[in-house]
């Protein structure tokens, strides 16, 4: 490849992340993206659904609920994530691991080391052959551990939640809980164990390298400030764990800036980049590329990021590039769809756009109603 430029390594970041070549397999694709953010269900259905060829939103319940290739689980950032079922061990070292290294006693906890062992222990057991609404899973583990687990003293959207459910991602960091179906609108948690039976935690070196050469090649080159923003941990520890992996990743000078890959990943994308996307909320792909600045250039910056940070619009991308948010709202078969783009497009590329509101629409299972107009909702409209 020569000296790398922005511009090859964002064609080499979609190719990886499948927006090139969709995949036929939903656990590759997500191993690939390093997990798919899923705290709006519609939107994972849409970010995995254009990386998978002729998927829509079946293929991905299926993966979840039918085949379990795919488990529903709090991921990076803490936040709701369809990882591979078959990495999740790795996946629970690494995170426990990051969150080992932030701060380990919080203003406001609420739990003992203590407890919180008790409380892996407590949901491991019960969960093993059911599906728990958070009630019913209050109820079980107040019993199991005791009636301090269900004492209502966690604040939350103006009202107090059981104590327990402060440790909500510890329990699934440790491998003992993760989202099962929902139950009309309630929200079901269950073991993992019950399509991996071996989901004890994976040796973390090993864990950790798995994680953090996956993200180089969904991301890379990247710097260990921008791993540790993605993974949210702190930042030295990111740096020291570069600095731990010895031949594993290698730096490289991108148009004078100096990041890190996989050692020798110099590979280029065999098909050449798709010219338009249309990405939802938080697709991984928005969240996880840096720097920003180059993702997000001029106008982009101020209209797609809110306070920098990214995913809270749904964003339309231009060569690999922002250029534009857009915004969809479903009325009952139909998708209204509205594209804002930051400067004019010409005809060749609206029909682009025009494709792949139609491909959204495929994957929602609804007719799309495309306008080029001024997006007036707000981030996370």
């Amino acid at each position: 490849m020569g000296t790398p430029t922005w511009q090859d390594m964002t064609a080499r970041r979609l190719w990886r992340h499948a927006l090139t070549s969709p995949g036929t397999s939903a656990s590759d694709v997500v191993g690939a993206m390093c997990g798919v953010h899923a705290q709006v269900m519609s939107a994972a259905e849409v970010s995995l659904g254009l990386r998978l060829e002729g998927a829509d939103r079946t293929h991905v319940r299926a993966a979840l609920w039918e085949t379990h290739e795919l488990v529903k689980t709090f991921g990076p950032r803490g936040t709701v994530h369809l990882l591979p079922t078959r990495e999740l061990p790795l996946w629970t070292a690494a995170l426990s691991a990051a969150q080992r290294a932030g701060n380990p006693s919080p203003k406001g906890a609420l739990l003992t080391p203590e407890q919180t062992d008790e409380l892996v222990e407590a949901s491991a057991s019960v969960l093993a052959g059911a599906e728990m609404t958070v009630d019913e899973l209050t109820e079980a583990l107040a019993e199991r551990a005791g009636s301090w687990a269900a004492d209502p003293v966690m604040d939350a959207f103006q009202a107090k939640w059981p104590r327990w459910r402060q440790a909500t991602h510890t329990l699934a960091n440790r491998g003992s809980l993760c989202f099962g179906p929902m139950r009309g609108r309630k929200v079901t948690y269950t073991s993992p164990r019950r399509w991996l039976p071996d989901t004890a935690p994976a040796d973390t070196d090993r864990a950790l390298a798995h994680v953090l050469t996956a993200y180089l090649r969904a991301y890379g080159p990247a710097t260990p400030q921008h791993f540790a923003q993605w993974l949210s941990a702190p930042r030295r520890w990111a740096v020291e764990l570069f600095a731990s992996m010895g031949g594993l990743v290698e730096p490289v000078e991108v148009e004078g800036a100096t990041l890190y890959q996989v050692a020798g990943d110099a590979a280029d994308p065999p098909a050449p980049a798709p010219e338009v996307l249309l990405l939802p909320y938080f697709d991984a792909y928005t969240v996880g590329c840096h720097p920003r600045e180059v993702v997000f250039p001029g106008p982009a910056r101020r209209r797609a990021l809110a306070r920098g940070q990214a995913g809270t619009h749904p964003v339309l991308f231009v060569d690999g590039l922002a250029a534009g948010v857009w915004h969809q709202r479903r009325s009952g078969r139909h998708l209204d769809i509205t594209v804002e783009a930051l400067a004019p497009l010409p005809p060749a590329r609206r029909d682009a756009v025009a494709e792949q509101a139609e491909r959204v629409g495929r994957i929602l299972q609804a007719s799309p109603r495309l306008a080029f107009d001024t997006v007036t909702v707000g981030p996370h409209a």
